[in-house]
């Protein structure tokens, strides 16, 4: 969707949500916050087991304090995920999460973002005891402002989806922080190139407590407090404007492929 309206579905699931409240002895939560839009989820899951003995999600509810589209998104996730299996459910993403809801206004894309990490997050907290609690910083923020020369390159050095990660050989590649899918192809393509940068207004390593461990030991380069303003070139992408929060300064940055999920 490329307008600002709601889907039927959207607004069913915002109007009716599914699996609303909290789960007594849960065996794992995830609570995930955005202090750039002041949304807030939990998700709470029960796990049991199937006839083939797998680990599924037996129960789930949540519980968020947001926009109508970030409770369409907890409400769509939760019906997406129980009696998955814990894997299956892991894999659950943002995209994922739209497209069952017949798709969401460009604005409220990082609401199912949200949804995606908290579900992460509560299958962490039962699998490896982490921390249930995980902040977002820049998952909205590419939607509240306007990054110059998206379109333009669209397709010439811009990529808004990656499918043959294989055309990253050797290249430039600088990511936009957009939620833990961003920051798990970060790491992933450093098995392409040795020159993936992360950009992020947070002062902090984002992601889950696993990717930020990951992160830290890895050869992907962050950049803090910083924000992508404009993307430049002739025929294809050369080089990107940031802006440092820390030293209010802009600066260029010469790259050949920019991401922004």
């Amino acid at each position: 969707m490329k307008s600002t309206s709601y889907s039927e579905k959207v607004l069913d699931h915002f109007r009716n949500p599914r699996n609303v409240g909290e789960i007594e002895n849960s065996d794992g939560i995830g609570k995930v916050g955005n202090p750039v839009c002041g949304d807030l989820m939990w998700i709470y899951i029960k796990v049991g087991k199937n006839n083939n003995g797998e680990e599924i999600i037996d129960d789930i509810k949540f519980k968020t304090f947001g926009c109508g589209s970030a409770v369409a998104t907890s409400s769509m996730i939760t019906e997406i995920a129980k009696g998955m299996t814990l894997n299956d459910a892991y894999k659950i993403s943002r995209n994922d999460v739209a497209e069952e809801l017949d798709g969401l206004p460009p604005i409220k894309m990082h609401c199912s973002n949200l949804a995606s990490d908290a579900l992460k997050a509560a299958i962490n907290n039962y699998r490896k005891g982490t921390k249930p609690d995980i902040e977002i910083i820049t998952s909205c923020q590419r939607e509240l402002r306007i990054i110059l020369g998206i379109d333009e390159f669209l397709g010439k050095g811009v990529h808004e989806e990656v499918d043959d990660l294989s055309i990253f050989n050797n290249k430039r590649v600088l990511i936009e922080n957009t939620g833990n899918d961003s920051l798990e192809l970060a790491l992933e393509l450093t098995k392409y190139t040795g020159r993936v940068v992360v950009i992020t207004s947070g002062k902090i390593t984002p992601g889950s407590p696993e990717l930020k461990k990951e992160l830290k030991h890895s050869d992907v380069k962050i950049l803090y407090e910083s924000e992508l303003l404009e993307i430049k070139g002739t025929d294809d992408v050369e080089k990107v404007v940031i802006h440092d929060f820390d030293e209010d300064e802009n600066y260029e940055l010469f790259v050949d492929k920019v991401i922004i999920l």
